[in-house]
């Protein structure tokens, strides 16, 4: 998987734990899948129709009823939800999950396993906005996922930013499957 399929897959909030739950045994009916993430109706919808699009999970064929369809992973949807699954077990507060259902934190704790300026990060995740990016770096670093230090050794200091803590455990998880 590269970091633009990771930033498709995490556009949509509930994609992570609706693979994370494939992966973990949950059967792959829409009524379960709903219950257990707790996601409203529509949000759940257009998170598990995004994941028929990117091809990660599939209607089961010859199972469940035409109106309550089952969904089976796909080969390349066993290995985001794998990754998802680690995801949940690094963090399993549900608080902090809601960090990691949001666009922009899993491509950027991707990136930052090692030090990395922020016009970097921009050109790498070429679609994100300055304020998007801004915006999600002081969350991270709120959360004690991401640290910001100040490089002065050239002539003109800059900083760097850097995941830490649990967010070095989730770039780990991505750097492995990536």
């Amino acid at each position: 998987m590269d970091i633009n399929t990771l930033v498709k897959l995490t556009s949509r909030a509930w994609s992570l734990n609706i693979l994370a739950l494939l992966h973990s045994g949950l059967p792959g009916r829409q009524a379960p899948l709903l219950a257990a993430t707790n996601a409203s109706r529509t949000a759940f919808a257009s998170s598990l129709a995004h994941l028929v699009q990117l091809g990660m999970i599939e209607r089961n064929p010859g199972h469940g009823h035409p109106l309550r369809p089952e969904f089976r992973l796909t080969t390349t949807g066993r290995q985001a939800a794998e990754m998802a699954h680690s995801f949940v077990k690094t963090v399993p507060d549900e608080r902090e999950f809601g960090l990691l259902r949001k666009t922009w934190t899993v491509p950027i704790l991707a990136l930052t396993g090692s030090p990395y300026r922020f016009s970097m990060i921009k050109s790498d995740l070429s679609p994100i906005t300055d304020r998007a990016l801004s915006s999600s770096l002081h969350q991270l670093e709120a959360q004690d996922w991401i640290r910001r230090d100040i490089v002065t050794s050239g002539r003109m200091p800059f900083p760097t930013y850097k995941a830490v803590n649990t967010g070095a455990a989730i770039s780990r998880v991505v750097d492995l499957l990536l």
